[in-house]
């Protein structure tokens, strides 16, 4: 396991798109081109207008400073509805429980802006069982978005 970041050599935080340095959002973007569309070969418009709208969590490495994961999270408080998405790891920080760790935050964060609120996902079908364990169930078929397989989930 080369390359995992260890547990606490990191930090995270919450933060408004607007409330994100010129730093902290080159660091989102390129992640997110490193994984979504270099890695994954995946042609999209990744700037996709939302962002503004949206609470991102990023996780860093303490030691180099360096961005091991983000997602974007949608709070509908009115609806009782919330969607995580854009979630991303970088390949040096895969298998150490990042994963696990950026959507329990998420799915937290949510529940703290909108109690009671259903979380949607667009998930990556491969990463289907991954989400099942968190307590999303699958409510569509598989399709594909971006030349990906993808599926929608929610936790109830």
């Amino acid at each position: 396991m080369s390359g995992v970041t260890l547990p606490g050599t990191e930090s995270a935080k919450w933060a408004a798109f607007e409330d994100l340095t010129g730093r902290e959002i080159h660091d989102l973007l390129k992640l997110r081109q490193d994984i979504f569309i270099l890695e994954q070969a995946s042609l999209y418009a990744d700037i996709d207008g939302k962002d503004p709208a949206a609470l991102h969590y990023l996780i860093r490495d303490t030691q180099t400073g360096g961005l091991l994961g983000a997602i974007r999270l949608f709070c509908d408080a009115p609806e009782k509805r919330a969607r995580i998405g854009r979630v991303v790891i970088a390949r040096g920080a895969r298998g150490s429980g990042l994963g696990r760790k950026m959507m329990q935050a998420g799915i937290e964060k949510a529940g703290e802006l909108a109690p009671g609120c259903e979380i949607h996902v667009s998930a990556q079908a491969h990463l289907e069982g991954f989400y099942r364990s968190l307590g999303f169930r699958t409510v569509s078929e598989i399709y594909v978005e971006d030349g990906i397989d993808h599926i929608d989930m929610i936790r109830p």
